[in-house]
């Protein structure tokens, strides 16, 4: 039988073999799409998934169709089983925001009601008599965050081989943001204890747009098989791309001029801000766009600044912000603005919107500053041009402090330009940041043996090994770190053993059972509620801004004065004003991977400014070689500069960071800045003399190194666990200290040979 569907990379009279293998339902809706052809990582996933015999890892771009690769053949099997409400879930789709669940249901519906499948999306703000009546009659596909599942587990554990008992497929969209994190760690734990529980064997499969390593993602997938995973890379179709790097000169405080006042220095605004804010609006306004403000402070900033000159020139409001304490109304409604194509929209956002949720065709992606990752990089870049014919579209904004003549030469080495700069270069060489190994994910560990708890009413130490430990979930912990965490929580009273050995909940565990919070795993910081004077919820603002009434508050891209605080109800009322400015959000910009900081060294090197710079860029660039060349940093491993000893190690977080302790252990009296590290000229001959001893492997340990760390506790329960295991997972996991003889080496070899 001709079907008319060919592949796509085929000439297009090829018939497809993957289609043949659908559910007629689900060949139907492909009928009604009006699809002339499968795309090929659909065409190569359809019968690796109806087999299900393997697990697999879907590795394509944004907008590739990954996510009908992987449900058009799950659909054509649970509608081929005739599974129907009762039988179970035949399927989870997990993600991890509840946008995108939202998304994928409103994408699923149509298909999943052709075939007779139902579908039910589980979060916090889904409808309650859905989840209800799925609950009494469980089936079809379950879409999911990690923290509802949980919660499931805790709440309905004695249902779990009921609920899931047609369970045959799992399958965790973005999961590059799980890979290698204390939410990887969870979920996977969650999906080995649900399979357990319900005896089922799932296959499992994984979506991303940006993985780094096969070997690595494989791993993740399938703890204890990663053979079985098979990894379908998609076809090398490469959209078109237009780059832009703008540069700035920065003034970031005030002038020291006696004339100017208090007020005036306090509300100074950086010059360049505002030529960006001018750039922004000119560039973009009347169409759709996207631009990525780097932090929550700056999402407000610049909504309100590009807000302010709409305002000025009478035009419709049509700048829109978006980040995580925005409430989700708001979010929403920014949301919503771009899907609307009848008005020109643009939402300023955080990498709240990095991820798959839909907002529409977006024309252009603009960046302040170089961002944290490729990864990153890429997916953003991959929300423009999804239009045939379209170019993907990407402006960088980079500020970078005007050269005087006392400026640091760590200022002079234009570290922005360069970060951005080797970060597009990766990125157009298909290159993602590997994922940190060597986390223990203990914080997550305790969540989950409480977890587990509460689902079974009591576990044994044995029984918690072998779904924890044999689980794959936490594969640097050893039995006898176990043994170590299990007497660290019973001391503390998060878990007291009965006299037949069972486990259960101590007074604390108790304490923590008590609230929802113990369904995530990462920390949430104390927060106020702001709600406007008409009762709307406009976001949070973290408890540590100190508001009173009559202050003034800028949030959601507009400004509010403080009309009322009420401490026990967590809550600041505000009503519309002229005033205001961004509360302090928190967050620190992380070191830069390894692969990108020897990008940055090479292109230091080679000198050569790659044509995506403008004129102000261009200059920056060439700024920061001039200072590399000064400074003869191809050949000196250091600078010294008023007193004080700059070591350019080039290395990433883990290694800058094991390298600083060391010198710490040492007596060097090292500080951090940048990618550098500084030690007192005094303390040269001390320093040469301990990376000398790491060349011949005199090194400290590194459990060593991280009891010298005063604040270990990073995750949700860290404060919790005790200084023996933080110390061991903080040595496991932040430090290496097998890299030290490398990098003090080339210290060493390259620090005489510049003298100043």
């Amino acid at each position: 039988m001709n079907t008319g569907i060919g592949t796509s990379e085929g000439t297009g009279s090829t018939e497809s073999r993957a289609f043949e293998l659908l559910h007629e339902d689900v060949q139907r809706w492909i009928w009604s799409k009006q699809w002339s052809a499968l795309r090929d990582i659909q065409e190569g996933a359809i019968p690796i998934i109806l087999a299900a015999e393997r697990d697999l890892i879907i590795s394509a771009g944004t907008a590739s169709g990954k996510t009908e690769a992987a449900f058009l053949p799950i659909v054509s099997r649970l509608a081929d089983d005739g599974n129907k409400p009762g039988d179970g879930y035949g399927a989870i789709y997990c993600a991890p925001l509840k946008a995108l669940l939202n998304d994928q249901e409103s994408r699923m519906e149509s298909l999943c009601e052709m075939a007779n499948v139902p579908v039910v999306k589980w979060h916090g703000d889904a409808h309650q008599a859905k989840k209800a009546s799925s609950i009494k009659r469980p089936g079809g596909i379950l879409l999911i965050t990690p923290e509802s599942l949980e919660a499931m587990l805790m709440h309905r554990g004695r249902d779990m081989a009921r609920l899931f008992r047609g369970l045959k497929y799992v399958v965790i969209d973005e999961m590059h943001v799980f890979l290698d994190s204390a939410r990887g760690c969870q979920l996977l734990s969650i999906i080995h204890r649900i399979e357990k529980a319900a005896g089922a064997s799932t296959c499992r499969i994984g979506l991303s747009a940006t993985l780094a390593d096969a070997e690595t993602s494989k791993r993740f997938l399938k703890p204890l098989n990663p053979d079985r995973v098979i990894v379908l890379p998609s076809g090398t179709y490469s959209p078109e791309i237009r780059l832009q790097v703008r540069g700035y000169s920065s003034t970031p405080s005030a002038p020291r001029d006696p004339g100017i006042t208090k007020e005036e220095r306090e509300n100074w605004i950086d010059p360049a801000d505002t030529l960006i804010h001018k750039d922004l609006f000119q560039l973009l306004r009347g169409g759709r766009h996207m631009i990525f403000a780097g932090s929550r402070i700056r999402v407000e900033t610049v909504t309100d600044a590009l807000t302010a000159m709409s305002s000025k020139q009478g035009l419709p409001h049509e700048f829109f912000a978006h980040h995580g304490n925005l409430a989700k109304e708001f979010r929403e409604a920014s949301e919503a603005k771009m899907r609307d194509t009848s008005m020109p929209a643009t939402v300023v956002c955080t990498s709240t919107l990095e991820l798959g949720i839909d907002v529409g065709d977006v024309e252009t992606i603009a960046q302040i500053g170089p961002g944290h990752t490729v990864s990153g990089m890429r997916q953003r870049l991959g929300r423009s041009g999804r239009r045939d014919g379209r170019a993907g579209t990407m402006r960088v904004f980079i500020k970078e402090i005007g050269l005087r003549e006392a400026t640091h030469p760590m200022d002079a080495m234009r570290f922005d330009t360069f970060h951005t700069v080797a970060m597009i270069t990766l990125m157009l060489r298909r290159w993602n940041e590997p994922p940190e190994q060597g986390r223990m994910n203990l914080s997550t560990m305790l969540q989950q043996t409480l977890s587990m708890i509460t689902q079974g009413g009591g576990t044994t130490a044995a029984k918690a090994w072998d779904i924890l430990g044999g689980s794959g979930s936490f594969p640097t912990v050893d039995l006898e770190t176990f043994k170590i965490f299990l007497r660290q929580l019973g001391r503390i009273g998060v878990i007291e053993q009965a006299d037949d050995g069972t486990l259960l909940p101590g007074p604390l565990g108790e304490q923590l059972l008590g609230g929802r919070d113990l369904y995530s795993v990462f920390s949430k910081e104390d927060e106020y509620r702001v709600i406007d004077d008409e009762g709307h919820p406009i976001g949070q603002v973290p408890a540590t801004n100190a508001m009173a009434p009559g202050q003034f508050l800028l949030l959601g891209g507009r400004r509010w004065e403080v009309t009322d605080v009420s401490p026990s109800r967590r809550e600041i009322l505000v009503r519309r004003s002229r005033g205001g400015r961004p509360p302090v959000f928190g967050g620190e910009k992380p070191i830069p991977a390894d692969g990108v900081i020897n990008e940055m060294r090479r292109i230091y090197a080679e000198a050569k400014p790659p044509a995506f710079l403008d004129e102000q860029a261009r200059r920056f660039l060439s700024e920061g070689c001039q200072t590399y060349q000064q400074h003869k940093m191809g050949t000196s491993s250091t600078v010294t500069y008023a007193d004080h000893i700059y070591l350019m190690p080039w290395v990433g977080g883990r290694r800058l960071n094991t390298l600083f302790l060391a010198l710490c252990d040492a007596g060097s009296e090292p500080s951090r800045l940048g990618l550098a590290i500084t030690i007192p000229s005094t303390k040269k001959d001390l320093t040469q003399k301990a990376l000398a001893g790491f060349v011949t492997g005199a090194l400290p340990s590194a459990e060593k190194l991280a009891r010298a760390v005063e604040d270990k506790a990073v995750e949700k329960f860290d404060h919790l666990l005790g200084d023996e295991l933080l110390t061991k997972a903080y040595a496991s996991e932040r430090i290496d200290t097998m890299c030290l003889p490398d990098i003090a080496a080339d210290l060493l070899e390259r620090w005489g040979k510049h003298t100043e």
